[in-house]
């Protein structure tokens, strides 16, 4: 310091010029540094230059650093203790101010005094520096001089608003509000934040946006109040500055009243807000959010984004049409690059908002759930909860229910999904893991609709994301696959297949992982199997190069190690295997080549390797029937689904023509004489022919060489076995043929025409008085006989169904004749003999899975099953009376009136239950080609005889006839059940059989929902005009018997066959619209088709009519069907139909009545009933029916009122076996249907109503006491029905729905009356009354419960005890809240049974104190409402859980 003092006055001139920033870039050495520092000392004998140097700070000229001698906290306290000990305090603070204001009028010294001072070290210290304060901040930081230099600091700051930047950077109003920064404390804080406020208001815009933003540094808590009015006033005011404002006010601690007002001011602006400022903007708004208000503000905010969010698709779409377009700007770049920046800044806002506040984030899933169905979700929707997903485990499954509610409902659909991962798949890659979580979970549904989103959630992840994540979407499916789950495995491979056509090169990076599936090939299905092999043949064989030879190689070890297995399964996986590769082999080298005209073949090479791959199969299988037969429809299959290569084809066609002409073709002229043990007879021939001329099938000789030559001797058999075929192939081997054939001559099938009418080498079929005679092997070779010449029928009708010509349509409608008659045949057989096991037609591992119902089954159940066990009931069988069902299943889809099938097992001696259906027998038959439903658009054929000279000698009508009509009708109802509405998938456990529903659909299942839903809509016209027909048939059939039920006439055959083919065309009807695929968008058009068809029944076509109107007089069309239907089983379907009708209307309501309407008819309609039965009603098909009708009428209470008040009372009068006059459904084996349905649609229609609130208007307490007065009335009608109607069924619904009612009535009802007890005090009393009653009965249910000792019914006492003790508090408590005490006392209730008669005995844990009762006053009601609670017992506190499964006993 004393070194200092002897500086020297004179100032170097250059040293005070010298620029600032060569002084920064020149280096200088200590000596010279000291040199500066005693030379650029400011010299100044004012008092504010001597307590500064006298408290430790050297000022320094120019543009060096201040320096500071001591330590900041020293300096600082030193000049506090110098200022106040000094002789003149408080006058010495003017001056020093004074004094500081005269040093910094200079800019660059007052610049000097902004930045931060430098620390004096001595030169053997080290060269670290520390950081040190301003000159300025210092003097802040001292309490006395706070004040006046905060004042100094705002005069001056004025002077530099307006200037431009200085040379080195700095900005000189940042730097002077930088220094009111994190001081230790504001002296004047009020003070303080006046002044910037009004800087503020006048500083320029930029500057503005720097003070605001600097507010929550500078000001103390206590300050934040009122810089938050002064900042949301001048958000109004100034909408520029919104972004700064909101980020402050984000900061600051508010009133949550001020934040509420500013939101909602910020919330009107959102639509017009740049994108840039979007992320502030929602920081803000989530942070303002409180948990009361949580749910209203994210709601709003949803609304508010979605509408406003076109700027986020517009902006990222074009930015993904730029990343593939290279050729772009910087400047495009540039803007792209901002937008996805301020994109993924709104959404890490967003997530950090969710992860870190839980009220956040449940509000925004309840937002998203709580959203109506007929509201539009938008693609954020689907973004927050997969963001929420991934950052808050603990929502996952709430999430999950969320998704899979709205995917039910329809509003998550693929197109939805679709665009959210095209809009924000950068978003939705940092979240991929968690989708990958979810989609994983998803396929583990049992519901198709969640499986399927699941699926897609797979194939757009693969789709948008980059290659580590698409490895990763095959690492996942192939797990599924190798689950052994079988909607898994299907599911996963569709998915594959998907992503093969979707991107075959990166599928094919990724071909070593699929690979690896054909390890666990032993547990897939046939189809499964196809798929796979398909997948991997594509990925191997679609492009010749040298990655995928390993592939190749592969394969062909597994093709070739299955074909050489002994054992069956593994067989079949190499035929299916092979057959599928040589498909894929000759498909692509001739796409491959079509560019070329004369290249358009396989090359030798690849000809030779399909047909040694297709004769490797051929000699692998032919030793086995059943190997061949399999062989033969995969290769049907592969020929029908893709084109063979010309050169490949004709080497199939000629060697299959042949060999099927060699093996089963013969002249009638060379009719085999053997020793059969029945007469050979050419049977069925469709043409009169010489015994010299004409060919037919040798079907009998071949099945007895198979059958009985092989016990006879192996020598002679096996010296022809490389010539005999075995008569199973006749059909396959016909199927492959005909398809060579077809593909070889575009569908012309004139070379094997001839197969159409030639007869079959059969002998007698019908068994007439020979049946009882037969030995077993008689019995199962003519069962086999009659199954392959069914078979072979189908196959013929399957190829020739499509010729146009009058008499091959005639030949056809023959043929299905001679199917319907087999079919009856052999049900006889079957009936007397159902041990014999017919000859499969199919060989595949599903089918090998299933046998038939054999006689341990038929025999036992026959009186049981009779008719009702089959959905394959052909003309003229005979079925058994009975009312029973398989299951329940069976009985949704069983004939009308089952008990009236027709009488021809009474032929059989008296032993009419000999009959047996064929549905259990269904998977051996030859499946029907969906092209065969062509043949209902025939009306009348014209079949024209000609003479030897090919002159017309006679005419014949043929006509579809209504055996053959309902045999077709059923087979395609089977398939549109199956297809179009599949059951919910099934859970297979790991290596168990999977035998599937789906047996004998395998060539339907080839084709897509899409393909069966566009063949039926082709069917729709000819399948009204046989509706209408059948209409008109039932309509004078009620004529003629003046709309007699059992009138004479009903119970013909015909009429059974009408009534059958009524039902299943609505059956299919219902089935097609049903189907959810309507619901896509590419699927529209199909549905309008479908939709014109019913509508143009009623008036000519009117073009472009909308949706609406062909939904309404669709409607209408099929609403008119409903005076002749004839059975109960199709009043549901045609109720169904409509109601699936109604679903795709957007204005539902206009059609509910008419539903209800319809569904009352029905039930007040008088059925037909069997002989032997009490009614024709399945028991869950009435459930339907009248649930049906109470969820569609206007008021519910007042059709239970009309059921149970009228109807009930009815029954009760009438005899024993009669019914309700209203209801002739209603009967008492049907009652406890009633009953529940009545019970569980009261308590869900009060469940529904909304509790009263104090809010509400007094008209809308008036309303909603007298809607309880109605459900109370309803609820006690039915409750008193339990004295006359006691058996269990409908005690355990009264105790389980009794309970749920008193429950629902303490939540809604309760909180009505503690409002309008002052009001309505009468009317409350006399509710409670009411409902006191009824739950006493309750309280006597209970007590008849536990002496019963009946399990099922005690399980429901101790929750419902628990609910009549909640209901005494609950009136107690309204009582004394109207201050009404008085009228409420407790007493105990006597144990009582349901006739009322008490019970004496009780166990000694149910001590009980009996005490009389008193119904002494009106006040009195509310009293026994109470009573009926404090009786219970001890074991009162048991909590059981109550069970559902109850709910299906009718008994």
């Amino acid at each position: 310091m004393v070194s200092k003092r002897r500086l020297s006055k004179s100032e170097d001139k250059e040293s005070l010029t010298e620029d600032a920033s060569n002084t920064r870039k020149q280096p200088l050495s200590k000596k010279t540094k000291k040199f500066h520092v005693y030379n650029e000392v400011e010299e100044n004998d004012s008092a504010f230059a001597k307590l500064l140097k006298t408290s430790g700070i050297i000022l320094k000229r120019g543009e060096r650093q201040n320096q500071l001698a001591v330590d900041q906290t020293v300096f600082q306290k030193k000049l506090f203790q110098t200022l106040r000990k000094h002789p003149s305090y408080p006058k010495i603070i003017e001056e020093f101010v004074s004094g500081l204001e005269s040093y910094i009028e200079d800019q660059d010294i007052f610049r000097n005094c902004l930045l931060s001072c430098e620390r004096l070290q001595d030169e053997e210290a080290s060269t670290g520096k520390s950081y040190s304060k301003s000159l300025i901040k210092l003097l802040l930081g001292i309490d006395i001089l706070q004040p006046a230099i905060i004042k100094t600091l705002f005069e001056k700051l004025p002077e530099f608003l307006f200037e431009s930047v200085n040379n080195d950077g700095l900005n000189m109003p940042r730097l002077i509000i930088s220094q009111l920064k994190w001081l230790d404390r504001v002296v004047d804080g009020k003070d303080l934040t006046t002044k910037i406020m009004q800087l503020i208001s006048i500083a320029p815009v930029y500057l503005q946006h720097d003070f605001i933003t600097s507010l929550p540094e500078i000001l103390g808590d206590s300050q934040h109040a009122d810089v938050g009015k002064e900042l949301s006033d001048l958000l109004t005011e100034n909408t520029s500055l919104t972004v700064p404002i909101l980020d402050v006010l984000s900061s600051l601690r508010l009133d949550p009243q001020l934040l509420s007002k500013v939101r909602q001011l910020v919330m009107g602006k959102l639509s017009s807000v740049k994108l840039e400022d979007l992320p502030v903007i929602i920081k803000f708004i989530l942070h303002s959010v409180t948990t009361t208000d949580a749910l209203e503000v994210i709601s709003e905010l949803r609304e508010m984004l979605d509408l406003q969010h076109c700027i986020l698709p517009s902006r990222l779409q074009a930015s993904q049409s730029r990343l593939k377009n290279k050729g772009r700007t910087s400047s495009s770049g540039n803007q792209e690059n901002s937008g996805e920046d301020c994109v993924f800044l709104l959404f890490d806002v967003i997530k950090s908002a969710v992860r870190y506040e839980k009220a956040i984030s449940e509000a925004w899933i309840k937002a998203i759930e709580r959203t109506a169905p007929e509201s539009e979700h938008k693609t954020f929707d689907l973004v927050m909860l997969l963001i929420i997903y991934s950052t808050n485990t603990q929502t996952k499954k709430y999430i999950e229910r969320v998704l899979r509610n709205k995917i039910r409902s329809g509003c998550f659909q693929e197109q939805l999904l679709h665009g959210t991962f095209y809009i924000h798949y950068l978003v939705l890659k940092d979240v991929f893991p968690s989708i990958i979580s979810l989609a994983q979970n998803l396929l583990h549904s049992l519901d198709q609709s969640i499986i399927l989103f699941g699926s897609l959630l797979y194939k757009y992840a693969f789709k948008f994301f980059d290659t580590y994540c698409q490895q990763e979407v095959i690492g996942a499916l192939v797990t599924h696959i190798c689950s052994g789950n079988e909607a898994e495995v299907d599911t996963a491979l569709d998915v594959l297949l998907e992503l093969v056509v979707l991107n075959l090169s990166a599928m094919r990076l990724n071909a070593v992982y699929v690979k690896g599936i054909l390890d666990y090939l032993d547990k897939m299905s046939p189809r499964q199997i196809r798929k796979l092999f398909y997948i991997l043949s594509t990925l191997a064989f679609s492009k010749q190069n040298e990655g995928s030879s390993h592939i190749q190689d592969d394969m062909h070890l597994v093709v070739r190690k299955q074909l050489s297995s002994t054992i069956f399964k593994y067989k079949v996986i190499g035929i299916i295997g092979a057959v599928t590769m040589a498909g894929i082999m000759a498909l692509d080298r001739r796409r491959s080549s079509s560019l070329s005209q004369g290249k358009a073949d396989l090359s030798n090479e690849q000809y030779t390797q399909v047909t040694s791959l297709l004769q490797l199969v051929h000699s692998c299988s032919k030793q086995s029937p059943q190997a061949s037969v399999l062989y033969y429809d995969e290769f049907a299959n592969m020929i029908q689904g893709a084109k063979l290569a010309p050169k490949a084809l004709e080497w199939v066609g000629q060697t299959i023509f042949n060999d099927f002409q060699d093996a089963f073709v013969v002249d009638l002229c060379a009719v085999p004489k053997g020793d059969h043990p029945f007469p050979v007879k050419a049977l069925y021939g469709l043409e009169e022919y010489n015994s010299h001329d004409g060919i037919a099938i040798n079907l009998l000789p071949l099945l007895f060489s198979q059958d009985f030559a092989g016990d006879e001797g192996s020598m002679t058999s096996q010296e022809s076995d490389h010539k005999l075929v075995s008569p199973l192939c006749l059909a396959p081997y016909f199927r492959l043929l005909r398809l060579c054939v077809e593909r070889q001559h575009n569908g012309n099938l004139e070379e094997i025409d001839g197969l159409l009418d030639c007869p079959v080498l059969l002998t007698d079929l019908e068994p007439g008085e020979r049946l009882e005679s037969m030995s077993d092997k008689e019995h199962s070779f003519m069962c086999s006989l009659i199954y392959l010449t069914l078979n072979w029928f189908r196959e013929v009708v399957n190829a020739f169904c499509r010729q146009t010509s009058p008499e091959m349509k005639g030949k056809v409608l023959t043929r299905l004749k001679h199917i319907v008659e087999l079919q009856r045949i052999l049900e006889k057989y079957l009936a007397v003999a159902p041990d014999c096991s017919p000859p499969l037609s199919t060989f595949d591992l599903e089918t090998l899975d299933v046998t038939p119902q054999t006689s341990t089954v038929v025999s036992a159940k026959m009186k049981k099953q009779g008719a009702t066990g089959g959905r394959k009931q052909k003309a003229g069988g005979s079925k058994t009376p009975s009312h029973d069902m398989l299951s329940k299943e069976d009985a949704s889809e069983c004939d009308p009136t089952p008990s009236n099938r027709g009488h021809l097992g009474k032929e059989f001696k008296g032993k009419e239950e000999k009959t047996v259906s064929l549905q259990n027998y269904q998977f051996l038959f030859r499946e029907l080609d969906m092209e065969v439903f062509s043949i209902l658009h025939c009306g009348l054929v014209t079949k024209f005889i000609l003479d030897t000279e090919m002159h017309t000698e006679a005419t014949e009508v043929v006509q579809l006839q209504p055996p053959e009509l309902l045999f077709l009708l059923e087979d395609l109802s089977h398939k549109v059940k199956n297809v179009l509405t599949p059951s919910v998938a099934r859970r297979i456990p790991f290596l168990k059989s999977k035998g599937s529903q789906n047996i004998g659909l395998s060539h339907l299942q080839q084709r897509s929902g899409q393909e069966i839903a566009h063949c039926i809509v082709q069917l729709l016209t000819p399948m009204c005009n046989h509706l209408e027909n059948i209409h008109n048939y039932f309509q004078c059939l009620a004529a003629e018997n003046n709309s007699i039920v059992d009138g004479p006439g009903m119970q013909v055959q015909e009429y059974q066959i009408m009534s059958s083919c009524y039902q299943k065309l609505l059956q299919i009807f219902h089935g097609l619209f049903a189907w959810r695929g309507f619901f896509q968008p590419q699927n529209q058009n199909l549905l309008y088709a479908a939709l014109e068809v019913f509508t143009n029944r009623l008036k000519p076509r009117e073009p472009d009519q909308s949706l609406e109107e062909l939904l309404s007089q669709s409607f209408h069309y099929l609403q008119n069907f409903h005076h002749s239907i004839p059975t109960f089983q199709s009043a549901i379907y045609l109720i169904r139909l409509l109601m699936v009708i109604l679903e795709k209307s957007t204005a539902p309501t206009q059609n509910r009545g008419k539903i209800a309407s319809l569904a009352r008819h029905f039930l007040c309609r008088v059925w037909p009933s069997g002989e032997k039965e009490k009614s024709s009603i399945p028991n869950d098909q009435l459930h339907v029916l009248l649930s049906i009708y109470l969820e569609h009428t206007d008021s519910v209470l007042k059709a239970i009122e009309e059921i149970a008040g009228v109807g009930v009372p009815e029954l009760i009068n009438s005899s024993k076996d009669a019914s309700s006059s209203t209801f002739p459904t209603l009967t008492r084996h049907t009652f406890v249907i009633f009953f529940r349905v009545m019970m569980a649609e009261l308590e869900k229609t009060v469940k529904g109503l909304q509790a009263g609130t104090a809010a509400d208007s007094e008209q809308v307490h008036e309303e909603k006491l007298l809607y309880w007065n109605m459900a109370v009335r309803d609820f006690s009608i039915l409750i008193n029905l339990i004295k006359v109607f006691d058996s269990r069924p409908v005690l355990h619904v009264c105790l389980k729905y009794g309970r749920l009612f008193v429950e629902v009535f303490l939540k809604q009802c309760m909180p009505l009356l503690d409002f309008s007890f002052r009001k309505h005090r009468g009317d409350v009393l006399s509710l409670l009354e009411t409902f006191q009653l009824n739950t006493r009965l309750l309280h006597h249910l209970c007590g008849h419960s536990k002496i019963h000792q009946d399990m099922k019914l005690t399980k429901h006492v101790p929750l419902l005890k628990k609910s009549l003790e909640l209901l005494v508090c609950r009136v107690k408590a309204m009582l004394i809240f109207n201050n009404c005490r008085e009228a409420f006392w407790l007493g105990n209730l006597k144990n009582r049974d349901l006739q009322g008669e008490e019970i004496i005995s009780q166990n000694s844990q149910e001590s009980i104190a009996d005490e009389s009762e008193d119904d002494t006053s009106s006040q009195a009601s509310e009293n026994k409402a109470m009573e009926r609670g404090e009786e219970d017992e001890a074991s009162d506190g048991e909590k059981e859980e109550d069970s559902d499964e109850s709910d299906d006993d009718s008994d």
